[in-house]
């Protein structure tokens, strides 16, 4: 097996797709953000100082899935059909888990605008909250599903 994202040199590119076939093709990634017990209050009873902090993670995670291309040098623009970002309350963290959902119909997959969504939604939440928590963590950021296209169904 070899990286599809170098030439027969060694230089980056982006891969051909163009003799790919057009398929529905769907990706979920998961991640979480914790944080202190007091911020996780802050943030649930929606007394941050700068608004509804998982409304608005919500919107980020949605535009970053769409902006994926601008971001990720190699990544190919997509027509991306839909997004969804769920945020949940995790008090066992504390934190918030967040579950992004991307579909596309085209030739080549959205695993990275499902990975971008999630990692937009939890640097918007750190944004929102620290002021009062510099020391929250985003982590465990992966790719927990993927249809479509000719390397068949991922599941983690």
């Amino acid at each position: 097996m070899s990286l599809t994202h170098f030439d027969n040199k060694g230089d980056a590119h982006m891969v051909d797709v163009s003799d790919k076939a057009v398929t529905s093709r769907i990706a979920t990634a998961e991640g979480h953000i914790t944080m202190a017990q007091e911020t996780f209050d802050i943030i649930a009873e929606g007394r941050a100082k700068k608004g509804d902090v998982l409304s608005v993670a919500r919107l980020a995670g949605i535009m970053g899935a769409k902006k994926t291309p601008d971001l990720i040098p190699l990544c190919h623009p997509l027509p991306v059909t839909k997004v969804t970002v769920d945020l949940t309350l995790a008090p066992d963290l504390p934190g918030v888990r967040i579950l992004a959902t991307v579909k596309t119909t085209g030739q080549t997959g959205v695993e990275m605008e499902a990975l971008t969504a999630v990692s937009t939604a939890a640097l918007t939440v750190y944004d929102m909250a620290k002021a009062v928590d510099k020391a929250m963590q985003i982590g465990g950021i992966r790719v927990t599903l993927k249809d479509g296209g000719k390397s068949g169904r991922y599941e983690a």
